[in-house]
């Protein structure tokens, strides 16, 4: 049985964007926040693609990457991540190789199958391309073949990416991509931070369905987490309402620009969007170090994962780096 300081802890960074601020200072806040997710000891320091949210400034996530990769030493950096569906993978696998290139043994490409953005914005980046999420599990192999060592008779080859074997994740809420995970000896990173309901089932199916690869002997589980750490639990719970306003907003199609905490959600919401913001946070951690250290410990005993991968939507910015302070203190026991 795992105990909470057999886990690694990584952060995924949504990049957002507060109301009167900006996509710069946010870019800027990213990097600061990789810095210290650094010293404090996080294993990884992942973005996500997002298209068409004013309130997320992560679109351009390989370039995003290569900002925080060079502004950071040990820390690995990643997407959590690049919604292949978008893009031809050999795109991708230029993309990744060069970081690979530039940043050896430091970077992650974690795979998602949705199109990370409204069917209109799809349309928008894909134009001519014909590919759907679908074509995922074919998208993926070709993807795995370019970033492979060359063979005879390949014809086409990212340059850089050939050889570079850089490690694949896939993503997922869904069970579609716990099952191709394990059928293909993947990692797999389960985004119980907005879709905790199919959790345990993803988990059991990807385990299941594991075949020993390459990469990987046994499974390997990943779990998204909301976090709000504070130093105390009432401290926590005003946190969080910025992060209650931000889901609410996305449940509305509203502006997803982040709000500042307010004393009470009552008037805020209705009695079944209260509801529906609860389920969409689950799986969240809120609370003091004490709180927050509980919470984990019964849920790597119920799920024996081996990574956690938190992701901690504050509006201010020191807010952000004082609960992943607390959480590597939790973490490390």
């Amino acid at each position: 049985m795992k105990k909470l300081s057999d886990v690694k802890f990584s952060t995924l960074d949504l990049v957002p964007v507060r109301e009167n601020g900006s996509a710069a200072q946010s870019l800027r806040n990213s990097l600061d926040l990789a810095q210290h997710a650094e010293k404090f000891g996080y294993t990884r320091f992942w973005v996500a693609e997002h298209h068409n949210m004013d309130g997320i400034a992560s679109s351009a996530t390989s370039v995003l990457l290569g900002y925080l990769a060079g502004g950071t030493s040990t820390i690995r950096v990643g997407s959590g991540g690049v919604m292949l569906p978008n893009h031809a993978p050999l795109v991708i696998a230029e993309q990744f190789g060069t970081l690979e290139s530039l940043y050896p043994g430091r970077i992650d490409l974690g795979l998602g199958r949705a199109p990370g953005s409204d069917q209109m914005t799809a349309r928008a980046l894909r134009r001519e391309r014909s590919g759907s999420a679908d074509d995922f599990p074919e998208d993926v192999a070709e993807l795995m073949r370019y970033l492979g060592p060359r063979t005879p008779e390949q014809r086409v080859i990212a340059m850089p990416g050939t050889g570079t074997n850089v490690p694949i994740w896939l993503l997922g809420s869904s069970l579609f991509s716990a099952q191709l995970a394990g059928e293909r000896g993947l990692p797999y990173a389960f985004a119980s931070h907005f879709a905790p309901r199919f959790m345990h089932e993803a988990i059991r199916i990807y385990r299941n369905h594991f075949k020993p690869s390459a990469v990987l002997d046994k499974p390997y589980v990943m779990l998204g987490v909301p976090l709000v750490a504070a130093d105390t639990d009432e401290q926590a719970d005003y946190l969080a309402t910025s992060v209650y306003q931000r889901i609410l907003a996305l449940m509305r199609g509203q502006s997803l620009v982040q709000r500042p905490p307010v004393k009470t959600m009552d008037g805020l919401w209705l009695p079944h969007e209260r509801e529906a913001v609860g389920d969409f946070l689950g799986l969240a951690m809120v609370g003091g170090p004490q709180k927050i250290r509980a919470k984990l410990e019964v849920l790597i005993e119920q799920t024996q994962a081996d990574e956690l991968i938190f992701t901690s939507d504050l509006y201010e910015h020191a807010d952000r780096i004082h609960s992943y302070e607390l959480l590597a203190q939790v973490m490390k026991g």
